[in-house]
């Protein structure tokens, strides 16, 4: 059931506050990212307020900040310069139908399997995109060439981040009734204003005026020749937002201490590009830094993300004259204590206490989310990570043997038996010097994959060969069904046959 989370005032007041500290933040964002996408800035600023709230009402994690990302807005760049920008929103459209067919298909349980040092090179990969993302505020444009800042308005500009960063710090050990960003980025507008202090400000950005957005239905062909152009970057997209949103709730859920549903996740994303998709924007998904600010001004419930989607639509067709005197330093500012506070600096002390396996992967990743992508970057560390696992799994099989009461030579297979481990699992028997009768024990071993099935039926086949009788007891029902070539050799206690169950979480 839909709840705002809040039942008292001061709730209220602290999520709506929060959510005004995001809205003001939310702008320069997402104008950045429709350049970056080559479409016009409303384009994204429509985005982020319909794919904000959408997420916000429907997602499953309260608390949390959607948008217009960088990370989908790299992918768009040659789907716009190609095909235009009713291209774009038809793939929106089919970037949400595909999100949402992944949470009714329960897809979202699958984000536990990105390992710890993986999810640590994406905090640390992204404090970085976000860092180097605001070095664009510290260019001028100099008849027509964008130009590094240097002398008096490198000086001011970069006085009025120290401004800000530290009112941000200090001012919580005064007070916490206003969200400290807030507070910095009111200070430091009204002192640019009321100085007539030479700055840059949002409004250098582009102008945020505009009107509500309106339905409009992709102006594109409905044939097979528009899917096969729009489907591929749709699962690109919908790939993309969905990690980037559920490595977010989960870096949430471990700040907070409670628990997001990722699969109710999936299906807001996908309901949010997919009416976004029809009003005109960019699509989205969930973004950190934003989700980091409102976490940190008090926002931990659904309000926060409402009430910033819906200040920021109030900044598009009432204030955008006020928006735009902002300077870029405060915003600066606030990302930048992003950054610090999204960093896990813990890494480094960690580093030569954990296996160098970890490690590279923690080093890979954050490399890979600066060189690349976000997705690019989870997918890698999580496939060098399943390697390393399997390599070091592999070393485990092993068997003790002994001749039981019967005269037969028993086997205990001791590790996992899987595609990493069948090479060695071969070279542990002999044939040609066991006795006539031997037996394999597989209780202290687990049969993993259909690569285990095939070393065991080939094993079968050498003790044939060999002229010898083999039984292999207490393997798990899926195996006995499958080795068939085995026959009636596959000697088994039911009573004591291991069960293997798939798990299920009723709460993704």
């Amino acid at each position: 059931m839909f709840s705002l989370g809040c039942d008292n005032r001061v709730c209220v007041q602290n999520e709506v506050l929060s959510g005004l500290t995001v809205a003001l933040a939310l702008v320069p964002e997402a104008i950045a990212f429709a350049f970056i996408a080559g479409v016009d800035p409303l384009v994204g600023l429509y985005a982020a307020f319909m794919v904000g709230l959408l997420a916000s009402i429907f997602g499953g994690r309260p608390g949390m900040i959607s948008g217009a990302t960088g990370a989908m807005a790299v992918v768009m760049v040659a789907l716009v310069a190609d095909n235009g920008v009713e291209y774009l929103f038809a793939t929106v459209v089919l970037t949400g139908i595909l999100q949402i067919l992944a949470g009714a298909l329960k897809l979202g349980k699958f984000i536990r399997i990105v390992p710890h040092p993986v999810m640590l090179g994406f905090v640390n990969g992204l404090a970085i995109v976000i860092f180097l993302a605001q070095m664009k505020s510290f260019q001028v444009d100099v008849d027509g060439t964008m130009q590094w800042m240097s002398g008096q308005p490198l000086m001011i500009f970069g006085g009025l981040i120290a401004l800000t960063m530290a009112i941000i710090h200090f001012l919580p050990k005064l007070t916490t009734a206003v969200p400290s960003s807030l507070v910095a980025i009111v200070v430091v507008s009204l002192l640019v204003i009321g100085l007539n202090i030479d700055t840059n400000t949002v409004g250098d950005l582009a102008s945020i005026k505009g009107s509500l957005p309106a339905f409009h239905m992709p102006l594109v062909p409905l044939n097979f020749e528009t899917l096969k152009i729009i489907f591929p970057y749709a699962i690109i997209l919908a790939a993309i937002g969905l990690i980037e949103s559920l490595l977010t709730l989960t870096l949430i859920d471990e700040i907070t201490n409670t628990r997001g549903r990722g699969n109710r996740e999936c299906v807001g994303q996908g309901i949010a590009n997919t009416v976004t998709g029809f009003f005109g924007g960019m699509g989205g998904c969930a973004m950190i830094g934003q989700s980091m600010i409102n976490v940190n001004s008090g926002g931990h419930q659904r309000l926060s993300g409402i009430s910033a989607a819906l200040f920021l639509l109030a900044f598009i067709l009432f204030a955008s004259s006020l928006i735009e005197q902002i300077p870029m330093a405060a915003l600066v500012g606030v990302m930048f204590i992003v950054v610090i506070g999204t960093f896990e600096w813990s890494s480094f002390r960690i580093f030569g206490k954990i296996p160098r396996h970890d490690a590279f992967v923690i080093v890979l990743v954050s490399g890979v989310t600066v060189a690349s992508d976000l997705a690019m970057a989870v997918v890698v560390g999580v496939i060098v990570s399943a390697l390393v696992f399997a390599w070091e799994h592999a070393k485990h099989i092993n068997v003790t043997d002994y001749i039981d009461e019967n005269g037969s030579k028993v086997y205990e297979l001791n590790g996992p038996l899987f595609f990493g481990s069948v090479k060695n699992f071969r070279e542990l028997f002999v044939p040609e010097n066991d006795p006539d009768d031997v037996i394999i024990e597989f209780k202290n071993s687990r049969v993993s994959d259909h690569s285990a099935i095939e070393a065991i039926d080939n094993l079968a086949e050498r003790y044939i060969k060999a002229g010898k009788k083999l039984h292999l007891r207490h393997l798990s029902v899926e195996c006995k069904q499958l080795l068939d070539k085995a026959g009636n050799m596959v000697e088994v206690n039911r009573m004591e046959d291991p069960s293997y169950h798939v798990a299920d979480d009723k709460l993704a």
